[in-house]
C-alpha cells in the first residue's frame, strides 16, 4: 500500500509508479511558480490528484499525491517550510482556529503540494485550508463509539475524537518529548465518521475510501485503500490511525 494507492492509483515498486506519471501526462494543467520550476497538476474527477513538478527547464524533480476533498477549516499558517526532497516539496507549520477555546491554538504540520505557490506570503496569516489524512497500515474502523471504547481498552472517557500530531515531536531515552527538525506532516487521530463513500478513480478504474471525519480540531477528510478496510465503514463510527497530511490552502 501507498499514499497512491489510497487514492485508486495501485502501485508495487517503482516501476508501477513510473508507469502512473507515464499515463497522466496528455492529462495534465500547468501551474507555474517561476523561478523554482512549475507544478502539472492532474486532476481526476473522484477527487484525486497528482501534482508532477519539474524546475524552470521542464525536466521531471518529483511529484506529490493529493485529494480535492470536501472539508475545510481555517488555520493561521506560522512557517513554511522546505524539504530537500525537492525545491518543490514543502509544508506548512500551522495553529488551528477552528472551534472553541480548547482548540484554537492547536498545532499541526501539512505538507503542500503546491507549496511554492503560497510560500512567498508573508507569515503568519490566516488561511483557509483542506487537509486530507491519507491513511497507512493500522487504520482501524469502528462501527460505534462504545464498540471502539471496548475494543481500545473498555475506558468510558476515551477520546473518539483525538489528534496528536505526531510530526511535530519524538521522545528521548528518557521518555521527554523533544521537537522534532524538520516537523514531519504525520498524525494519530481518531474521529467520528460524517460521510463516507466508496470512490472510483475513473483514470485507473480503481475504487478507494472516502471519508469526512471529526476529529480534535475540525473536520478531516481521509483516504484508505479498499486493502486497508476490513469492515464496511458507517457514519456514526469511528475510525482511528496514524496519517501522513496533505493540505491545500483554499483562500
Amino acid at each position: 500500500m501507498s499514499n497512491l494507492s489510497d487514492i485508486g492509483f495501485p502501485v508495487s515498486g517503482e516501476h508501477d509508479v513510473n508507469q502512473v506519471i507515464m499515463d497522466i501526462l496528455p492529462h495534465l494543467e500547468e501551474v507555474p511558480c517561476l523561478p523554482h520550476g512549475y507544478y502539472f497538476r492532474f486532476l481526476d474527477e473522484s477527487g484525486a490528484q497528482i501534482y508532477l513538478q519539474t524546475n524552470a527547464a521542464k525536466e521531471i524533480i518529483g511529484f506529490n499525491p493529493a485529494f480535492d476533498g470536501e472539508s475545510q477549516r481555517t488555520v493561521e499558517l506560522n512557517e513554511d517550510i522546505e524539504r530537500d526532497t525537492s525545491d518543490l516539496d514543502g509544508a506548512f507549520r500551522c495553529t488551528n482556529k477552528f472551534g472553541g477555546e480548547e482548540t484554537a491554538n492547536y498545532p499541526l504540520v501539512f505538507d503542500s503540494p503546491d507549496f511554492r505557490v503560497h510560500s512567498t506570503e508573508t507569515l503568519p496569516v490566516e488561511r483557509s485550508v483542506g487537509i486530507t489524512a491519507f491513511a497507512s497500515n493500522d487504520l482501524e474502523i469502528f462501527d460505534t463509539v462504545e464498540e471502539f471504547r471496548a475494543k481500545s481498552g473498555g475506558e468510558l472517557d476515551l477520546a473518539d475524537k483525538s489528534f496528536i500530531p505526531s510530526g511535530l515531536y519524538t521522545f528521548s531515552e528518557e521518555g521527554e518529548p523533544v521537537e522534532q527538525e524538520p516537523p514531519q506532516a504525520h498524525a494519530i487521530l481518531t474521529g467520528r465518521i460524517t460521510e463516507c463513500q466508496k470512490r472510483r478513480n475513473s483514470f485507473t478504474g480503481n475504487e478507494f475510501y472516502y471519508f469526512v471525519v471529526e476529529s480534535f480540531g475540525g473536520f478531516v477528510d481521509i483516504v484508505a485503500d479498499p486493502k486497508l478496510i476490513q469492515s464496511e465503514p458507517k457514519i456514526g463510527g469511528v475510525v482511528k490511525g496514524s496519517f501522513w497530511l496533505s493540505g491545500k490552502v483554499l483562500s
